[in-house]
Parts: C-alpha cells; sequence; structure tokens
C-alpha cells in the first residue's frame, strides 16, 4: 500500500534524524575549513544515492524482507548472512540507538547548563532513561509506537524548516563573513577525509531502508527507484542549507566549541524563543531512536526464528502481540554501550562496521551480476555505479586503519570474526550441551514475560 509520496516521506523520515544536529562538529573538526565541510556534506548525499541505487537493483531481484541478509545468503552463502545478522544484533544497531539517545541527552540538558558543558554522568542517566521508555513503549505496543513514530517525524520536519529559513533569512540580510576564504587552512588527508566522510554519512544513515518494505510498495519497480532519486537529494539539500545556517552565525571555531550546535544558533537567532531548539531537537532524535527500536526488535526476531539466536527471542508477548523479548535485549545491550562509549567513538565504531557489510552487499550485487543471470533484474543499474561504490567501501573501511590505527577498529574486526566460532558451535554443529543450558532459560525466560512462538512456528 506504500506510494510513490509515502515511499519519500519514508526515507526523508528515516534519515533525518539526531546526525544533523550531531555531526556537523565533527564534519568539520575533521576538514578544519569551511569549504571542505559543505562538500563532504554534499559528497556524502551523492555516495547514499547510488548506494541506494544499488540496493534497489538488489531488492527487486531478491524480493525478500531483512535488508542485506537476504542479499548476502543469495551471493555468498550463510556464513557471510550470519556474521551480518551477528554484527547488526550486537554491534551496530546497538551502537546506532545508544548515539542516537547520548544526542538526545546532550540536547535535552543544554539548557539547564548555559555556557558550559553538562556532566557526563546527566548526559548517560539521561540517555539510559530515554533507552528504558522507549523500550517499554514498543514492548507494550505496535500501536502506541507507531502514533509516537508520526508525532516525532512531525516535530522533526518543524525543527528543519525553522533553521533553513532563519539561514535563508540572513544570508539575504548579507551574513556572509564566514564563507569568505573558506577553504584557508584547510586540514585535508586521506585519512581526515574519510573519518569527516564517517561522521557525514552518519546523519545519512538509513538510505537503505526502503528496502526493508519492498514487498508492501505499490508499483516497486517504479516507485522504489523514484523515491531514492526524489528523496535523497532532497535531504541532501536539506543538509547543506542547515550546515550554511550554522555558519551564518558561527565561526568555524565558535561552531567546534559549542556542545550542541542547534542550541547555540537557537540561542543566537531565535532569542527569546531559542528553547524551541533543544525541544524540537529533543522530538526529532527521541523519533529517530524510536523508529531504530521498531526495526531492529524486529531483526532480533527473525535472527531469533532462522535459528541464529536464541529461540526465545523470535517469541511474540501473549497479551501485547509484540516480540517483547527482541525488543528488551536491545535495549539492554544499547545500555551496556552508553556506560564506556562518547558518541564520536561510537560513530567511529559503528560506521566502520557498518561499511564493511554495505560494501559486502553492493560487491554481492557485482557478483550476482555473473553467477546468478538468470534472476530477473526489473532495475538494472549501471555496473559503474555498484564498483564506484564497492571502491569508496574499501576506502572508507582501510583508510582510517592504515593512516591512524586505534585498537577500537581491531576489537571490531575480532568482534565480527568472533561470529565464526558461535557459527560453528551453535549453527554448523548443534551441539547438545548448549541446547541443555538454554531449554530451561527459555523456559523461565517465557514464563516470566508470558511469551509464545508465532503461530506459524507452533
Amino acid at each position: 500500500q506504500v506510494g510513490l509520496i509515502s515511499g519519500i516521506c519514508m526515507i526523508v523520515g528515516t534519515i533525518i534524524g539526531s546526525g544533523i544536529f550531531v555531526s556537523p562538529k565533527s564534519v568539520l573538526a575533521n576538514v578544519e575549513a569551511v569549504g571542505p565541510c559543505l562538500t563532504i556534506w554534499a559528497a556524502c548525499g551523492v555516495l547514499a544515492t547510488l548506494g541506494a541505487l544499488c540496493f534497489a537493483e538488489l531488492g527487486t531481484m531478491i524480493t525478500k524482507s531483512g535488508g542485506e541478509y537476504p542479499y548476502l545468503m543469495e551471493a555468498f552463502g550463510p556464513i557471510p548472512a550470519f556474521l551480518f545478522s551477528w554484527t547488526s544484533l550486537l554491534v551496530t544497531k546497538p551502537s546506532s540507538f545508544a548515539i542516537i539517545c547520548l544526542s538526545f541527552a546532550e540536547y535535552a540538558s543544554a539548557p539547564f547548563y548555559p555556557g558550559c558543558d553538562p556532566p557526563q554522568a546527566v548526559i548517560k542517566c539521561l540517555a539510559a532513561a530515554a533507552i528504558v521508555v522507549i523500550t517499554i513503549v514498543n514492548a507494550l505496543s505496535v500501536k502506541l509506537g507507531s502514533y509516537l513514530q508520526n508525532f516525532l517525524t512531525a516535530a522533526k520536519m518543524i525543527i528543519v524548516a525553522i533553521i533553513i529559513v532563519s539561514g535563508i533569512v540572513l544570508l539575504a540580510q548579507g551574513k556572509t563573513e564566514n564563507f569568505k576564504d573558506s577553504f584557508k587552512d584547510s586540514k585535508i588527508s586521506v585519512s581526515s577525509i574519510s573519518l569527516a566522510f564517517y561522521n557525514g554519512l552518519w546523519a545519512y544513515d538509513g538510505w537503505n531502508q526502503l528496502n526493508y518494505i519492498t514487498e508492501e510498495l505499490k508499483n516497486p519497480y517504479r516507485n522504489l527507484p523514484l523515491s531514492i532519486i526524489i528523496g535523497i537529494p532532497l535531504v541532501t539539500v536539506c543538509y547543506v542549507l542547515i550546515n550554511i545556517s550554522y555558519f551564518t552565525v558561527m565561526t568555524s571555531t565558535e561552531l567546534l566549541q559549542s556542545q550542541a550546535v542547534a542550541v547555540t544558533f537557537g540561542d543566537r537567532v531565535l532569542y527569546p524563543a531559542s528553547w524551541i531548539v533543544p525541544l524540537f531537537v529533543a522530538f526529532s532524535t527521541i523519533g529517530s531512536a524510536n523508529g531504530t527500536c521498531f526495526t531492529a526488535g524486529r531483526l532480533v526476531y527473525v535472527a531469533g526464528r532462522e535459528g541464529h539466536m536464541l529461540k526465545v527471542l523470535s517469541y511474540i508477548s501473549v497479551r501485547r502481540l509484540t516480540p517483547a523479548p527482541a525488543i528488551i535485549f536491545y535495549g539492554a545491550i544499547t545500555i551496556i554501550y552508553i556506560i564506556p562509549g562518547d558518541i564520536e567513538t561510537l560513530i567511529n565504531y559503528f560506521s566502520f562496521a557498518v561499511w564493511i557489510f554495505y560494501g559486502l552487499t553492493v560487491l554481492a550485487l557485482i557478483v550476482m551480476r555473473f553467477t546468478r543471470k538468470e534472476l530477473n533484474r526489473p532495475i538494472k543499474v549501471p555496473i559503474v555505479i555498484p564498483v564506484i561504490v564497492t571502491l569508496v567501501s574499501i576506502v572508507l573501511v582501510l583508510a582510517p586503519i592504515i593512516s591512524a590505527p586505534e585498537l577500537a577498529y581491531l576489537y571490531c574486526i575480532l568482534f565480527i570474526l568472533s561470529g565464526l566460532i558461535v557459527y560453528a558451535l551453535f549453527v554448523h554443529f548443534k551441539f547438545s550441551w548448549p541446547q541443555k543450558i538454554s531449554k530451561p532459560l527459555t523456559m523461565y525466560l517465557q514464563m516470566l514475560l508470558e511469551v509464545v512462538p508465532a503461530e506459524e512456528d507452533a
């Protein structure tokens, strides 16, 4: 039932979340000048569009829901597909949820600490509280979760419009001094550009979301590529305009010193109504977190059903009809990520892991052009597009490791590879001793949470 307009709204609504209020500082910190910063925001939009077009070909060729999982399964077999679900469940989805809730906490606490940074303890406690509330809402009712989502999406578009219109008015008044010599003193290296890309692309994350609902699109062969070609460039224009708006009232140094960029913008432009900005940004980030929780809960549920995770995770609440165990599991892991992590480290960790699998998925498209020629391809992108996306993802993954090696990247790779041990023990050989441990645990959790297998499993 999803038409073209709904498809575009879905893309715009999913992508615009907390990223545009958090990433401008990190992108600028890596390149240190206004010109390259705006160029990177536009380039990230182009890359997201090309990536989404590759996913459109995959989505109409293999019409199974579940994002990258079925494509990796078709092209490379069960092991890469299992590693994708293992990494998604335990690294990328929870760290994404954690980043969004930490952003919410920064914006929500900023007005109470004028002129200084809020204490870390306050930010982390507030983020943990947000996770608990969102987890409870989604575990209690699907309807409540979706009503909350619709309300928060409207709030998100209001704040984006306020910032862009204010920026255009200021530009018309001649506030252009921060754009003079905009490439002067910039710091350009492969590593700084790829780290800036990580932070920019975090704000575009969600460009592949339409592939999760391919089956629900009306006339997908026309509407999927059209939604992408209209939706993502629309987001790109919004993002570049928002960044230009920030630079009309702040120099590069001031933007880097600001704890919450949009709050500083609001204080300077909308005073005395500046309280609107942190309020609406908090709504926007909570909306983003709610959407993330909603979709990731489904991914945990599917992995449980496939036998790739504990069976109890695929069970459904008897009274509420929600995948409650999956959502609670996901919320619990996210709280663990909040304890040690700050936003920038988490974004680098998240982007590194996620681009390994985006690169692999687009490589799957190139591989299947040769190995699965018989598959019907209603949408066929020129081969040069997946080749460009694959090469860019290789650079994005390797550049930070080579130029600024950090232990976090090594831990991330070791964690992804540790999935092989789990796969061998539990999925491939199906040893009996884990069953002996998990059976009483499953039974206890079933009684505690009042959950049962979905009807088709029974």
